[in-house]
């Protein structure tokens, strides 16, 4: 297979095909959701789901991560995410509107997340903090639970209580970075690192 670079990047990998899945499966469940076919909804947003957590730890694993990996796993990461809202506003929203607040709390830290890393940097913030990463997993598996077997309130108190720190802590990592970069573990590595330096 002829190999393709991007700023020096080999991109042509299993992980990043995966997250290329991902990014075309979601004009096919947005389709679902809008036509309310939930239980093919479910199925897709599921496999989607189960990939979001198989191509990173792939690119871990066998040492595949590139900025444009993070990049592209990160816009497919929206559109899942994107879908699984929006299913959770149009099938579940009877069980979730009595714990709506923490859902808009994590909506604001989420979007102004991306507001500060297209202010700073002009591109979207692939750093992929073990906060993020985790909050990543304990919401797949969330939205999986809720879609397949029902509403679990600790688990969605979880979820977005977690996934609202994650963000919490991307703005702070984003206003200490020069630069968006692959391999940042978190804030308190980042101020580790920086001190190390000084």
């Amino acid at each position: 297979m002829k190999q393709i670079t991007v700023k020096g990047e080999k991109i042509i990998n299993v992980p990043n095909f995966i997250s290329l899945y991902r990014l075309l499966a979601f004009p096919l469940i947005f389709y679902f959701a809008l036509t309310g076919q939930e239980k093919y909804y479910v199925i897709f947003l599921c496999i989607s789901l189960v990939s979001d957590v198989l191509d990173g730890n792939i690119a871990r694993y066998f040492k595949l991560q590139t900025n444009f990996g993070a990049a592209l796993d990160n816009l497919a990461d929206i559109c899942t995410y994107a879908m699984a809202l929006l299913g959770l506003f149009l099938f579940k929203w009877t069980e979730i509107e009595p714990h709506a607040w923490i859902l808009y709390l994590f909506l604001t830290v989420f979007v102004l997340s991306y507001i500060v890393a297209f202010a700073r940097f002009g591109k979207i913030p692939g750093l992929h903090l073990y906060s993020a990463v985790s909050a990543g997993y304990i919401q797949s598996i969330f939205f999986f639970v809720l879609f397949v077997f029902g509403f679990y309130p600790w688990m969605y108190y979880l979820a977005v209580g977690w996934g609202a720190f994650a963000y919490i802590e991307k703005i702070f990592v984003l206003l200490k970075l020069d630069d968006i970069r692959i391999g940042v573990k978190g804030l308190y590595w980042l101020l580790k690192s920086q001190k190390s330096r000084s």
